[in-house]
Parts: C-alpha cells; sequence; structure tokens
C-alpha cells in the first residue's frame, strides 16, 4: 500500500485537496465522472486483492499436499524395505534349514548302510564258521537289542549269556570222542568269541547309531516346527502385503482425487489469468484516454496561458495610458487651473469611460484567473489520478509476474512428479523382468537337482515330502512381482 493509494488516503484520514467551486459557465458532470472512477476502481482493487488471495492459498495447499504426498511415500518406502529385509532372512533361514535336513537325510541314509553293512558282516562270519544252528538265535538276540537299545549293563550280561549258551550246545554236539578233535574245537571256540565280542562291537554301534537317530529325529521335529513357524510368519507377511496393496490403492484413488482437483485449480488460475489479463487491457485503455485527456487540459491551459498573458499585456498598456493621462491631467490642471466647468467635466466623464472601461478588464481578469485556477486544479487532480493508476498498474504487474513464477513452479512440481512416476515404472519393469529371469533359473535349478538326485529325493522323510519348496520359492516372488507391478 503505497501513498498514492486511494485506500491509504482513506485510512490515513487525509482530506483530499478541496475541488474549485464551479464557474457559473462550467458543468457537474466532469467531478461525477471522477467519482464514479474511484469507485470503480476501489471495487477493481478489491476484487483483485481477493482473487490474488485466494491464489496464495491455494498455492500453500499445493504445497502442503505435495509434501504430504513426499511424506507418505517415504513413510511406505521404508516400511516395505523393512517388510522385505524381513522376508528376506526368512527365505535365507528356509535355505538353512534345507540344507540341514538335506544333510540330516544324507546322514541316516549313511547309518542305515553302514548297519546293513555290518549285519552282512556278522552273517559272513557266522556262515565262514559254520555255525547255522547260532544264526537264528544270535538275530534274534541282534533284535532284542534294536528293541531295547535304552537298556542297562545288565541286559548286556543277559544277552552274552544267551550268546554263550548256543556255544555251550554247540560243544556237546560236537565235542568228539577222541583226542584228536579237541584242538579243533579249541579253534572254534576261540573263533566263537571272536565273533561274539565282534557282535558286541556292532551291537554298540548300532545302539550309539539309534541314539544318534533319535537326536536326529528330535532335530528334524525341531526343523518342522521353525518350519511351521516361519510358514505363519510368511501368511503374517502376505497377510500385511495385503493390507499395505489396499492402502496403497487407497492412497493412489486420493491422489487421483487430488490430482484432478489441482488440475481444475490450475484450470481455474489459468482463467484467472485471462480474466486478469482482459482486466490490464481495459485499464491500459483508461490510461490512455486519461493521458489523451491531460494532453486535451493542457492545450487548453496553454491557451489559456496565452490568453492571460495578453490580458497581463493589455492592462499594462492599458494603466501605461491612465498614467500617462493623470499626468497629462495634472499638467493641465497645473496650466489650466482656471478653465470652463465644461472642460472639466468633459475631463470627468472621459475618466469615468475609461474607469468604467477599466473595470470591466478586471472583471474580465479575475473571472479569467479563476477559470486558470479550476483547471489548474483539474489538472494536478487527474495527475495525481494517474500518478496512481501508474502505481496501481505497477502493483498488478509484479503481482502478475509472482503469479506466473508460482504456476511456474507448480508446473515444474508437476512435471518432476510425473518424471518420478515414470522412473518408478520403469524400475517396476526391469525388477519384473528381473523376477521372471530368476523364476526361470530356479525351475531350471530344480528340474537339474530332480534329474541329478532322484534317490536322495525318494529316500525323504514323509514329514519332510509333506513340505514342497517350491511352493515358498514361486509363491512370493510372485507376490513380489504384483507389488511391484501395482507401486
Amino acid at each position: 500500500m503505497t501513498k498514492g493509494d486511494v485506500s491509504y488516503l482513506r485510512a490515513t484520514g487525509v482530506p483530499p485537496p478541496a475541488s474549485p467551486a464551479p464557474s457559473r459557465e462550467g458543468s457537474h458532470t466532469p467531478m461525477s465522472q471522477m467519482s464514479n472512477m474511484e469507485n470503480d476502481w476501489d471495487d477493481r482493487d478489491e476484487i483483485r486483492t481477493r482473487e490474488l488471495e485466494e491464489a496464495r492459498a491455494r498455492a500453500t495447499q499445493m504445497e502442503k499436499t505435495m509434501r504430504w504426498w513426499s511424506d507418505c511415500t517415504s513413510n511406505w518406502r521404508e516400511k516395505w524395505s523393512k517388510v522385505r529385509n524381513e522376508r528376506n532372512k526368512a527365505r535365507e533361514e528356509n535355505r538353512q534349514l534345507r540344507t540341514k535336513l538335506e544333510a540330516m537325510a544324507k546322514e541316516c541314509t549313511a547309518s542305515k548302510r553302514q548297519s546293513e553293512e555290518l549285519k552282512a558282516k556278522n552273517v559272513e562270519l557266522q556262515k565262514k564258521l559254520g555255525v547255522n544252528v547260532d544264526v537264528a538265535a544270535d538275530s534274534v538276540t541282534v533284535n532284542d537289542v534294536d528293541k531295547k537299545s535304552d537298556s542297562s549293563t545288565s541286559n548286556k550280561t543277559e544277552s552274552e549269556s544267551n550268546k554263550a549258551s548256543p556255544v555251550s550246545d554247540v560243544r556237546r554236539k560236537s565235542h568228539p570222542k577222541s583226542e584228536d578233535d579237541s584242538d579243533d574245537v579249541e579253534l572254534a571256540e576261540e573263533k566263537i568269541n571272536l565273533a561274539g565280542l565282534k557282535l558286541d562291537e556292532a551291537q554298540k554301534t548300532l545302539i550309539a547309531e539309534r541314539g544318534e537317530k533319535s537326536v536326529l529325529m528330535k532335530t528334524i521335529e525341531k526343523l518342522q516346527l521353525e518350519l511351521n513357524s516361519q510358514k505363519t510368519k510368511y501368511d503374517d507377511l502376505k497377510q500385511s502385503k495385503q493390507e499395505a496393496l489396499l492402502e496403497i490403492t487407497k492412497l493412489k484413488e486420493s491422489n487421483k482425487d487430488e490430482l484432478n482437483r489441482v488440475t481444475i485449480e490450475l484450470e481455474d488460475e489459468a482463467v484467472n489469468r485471462s480474466n486478469m489479463e482482459k482486466k490490464l487491457a481495459e485499464l491500459r485503455r483508461e490510461l490512455e484516454r486519461l493521458q489523451r485527456e491531460n494532453a486535451e487540459e493542457y492545450g487548453k491551459r496553454e491557451r489559456l496561458e496565452t490568453d492571460k498573458f495578453s490580458l497581463e499585456r493589455e492592462n499594462k498598456k492599458i494603466r501605461i495610458q491612465i498614467e500617462d493621462l493623470k499626468e497629462q491631467i495634472d499638467r493641465k490642471s497645473q496650466q489650466t487651473s482656471a478653465m470652463a466647468n465644461s472642460d472639466v467635466k468633459s475631463l470627468q466623464t472621459d475618466l469615468s469611460a475609461s474607469n468604467k472601461e477599466l473595470n470591466d478588464l478586471k472583471v474580465a481578469y479575475t473571472r479569467l484567473k479563476k477559470t486558470l485556477q479550476e483547471k489548474n486544479t483539474e489538472l494536478e487532480h487527474s495527475k495525481r489520478r494517474a500518478e496512481q493508476y501508474e502505481a496501481d498498474v505497477k502493483k498488478l504487474r509484479v503481482r502478475i509476474e509472482e503469479l506466473k513464477k508460482d504456476l511456474a513452479n507448480a508446473e515444474d512440481e508437476a512435471d518432476a512428479q510425473g518424471n518420478s512416476l515414470r522412473k518408478q515404472q520403469r524400475e517396476n519393469d526391469d525388477l519384473q523382468e528381473q523376477l521372471e529371469n530368476l523364476q526361470v533359473q530356479l525351475n531350471h535349478a530344480q528340474n537339474r537337482l530332480q534329474r541329478s538326485h532322484p534317490s536322495t529325493v525318494k529316500s525323504r522323510t514323509p514329514s519332510v515330502k509333506s513340505f514342497d519348496p517350491n511352493e515358498l520359492g514361486e509363491d512370493p516372488d510372485s507376490d513380489e512381482s504384483d507389488l511391484d507391478i501395482e507401486t
């Protein structure tokens, strides 16, 4: 608000310069026109200020919405990064558990093979010794030891006694009557004792393997429990992912509404801008008209000044003539003091006539002076108004430039958002291609594993067969691809 504004003058209470009294020849039309112009200008100024305030409020609201949108995107990125890290950790744990299961299955198969080999060796030793009857008893004792793997040392002594009984039977049956066969019997007994010791060692190894097997079964159960917990975690992650996708869709819809509203506001601002340009064109026309009126008034003023100078010259001439006449009268009065009254009267009549002419000239001069003062005051008023109009036009130009800058900033921000959205779309497409390539590689690896290790796959326990690792490997990738496409 400058000192030339009408609102500033009204607020400060400074009285405007009093307009001169209208002359008899003038009319009241120009003053009424000027008052109407002032009222129209005040109304237009108020409308412009309101429009500028509305535009500023819209710009601030747009800035707030853009900041809120950027904050939301950053928060969602942080959340998704956390979810992805947790998912990657769960995948790594699942892979470790799978490797452990495969190792345990391999160890179980190796222990089974070793036990079978030991049994085969025992059978071969018994066949070499020629004790066919004792093989059945030994197999029975071995089965008893397998069933009672956690028994104490008393059970071991009983098994040894059971093993010794068939040896005594063999002695009774194969006891020769002659003394020559005693050496062969002793050798056979020594071989039987060695076989018994080997059987004891084999039983101990079998008991140890059974203990290891029980430990392995417990570890497998633990791993299954861990797998179940990982499955529950994975289901929870799926649910959270679906909820996040729903929230993202809601945010997209709300942001679409906001973008539509912003575009509508930008269109309204463009319309307001065109209206402002039209108003500026009208103001320019009014200024041109006022400049023309000022030029015409300036020409009138110059004419009045020339008339004033001519009247002043005539007045000077008349004054000089009056002074000359007075001097002549004084001379004549001095020379002819005793002239006749008729001559004096004639001179007085001449003087009265000249005085009347002087009075008429003075009245005309005063009238011209008043008209000059009125025109001067009107010119001053018109100059002040023209200055006010120019200042207001400058203000409007500054405001229009500010609005242009705000519009340019808003357009730049909208372009930046569009570019960021395009970049995100490209990144999502690249990630989709990478995921497809990884899925193909996974399928190839699984096919190779099935072709290269079919025996290990068939020898797994039923608990391991119930768990399909392909399902765990395919679902998260598909969910991730869906999530990337939607984002």
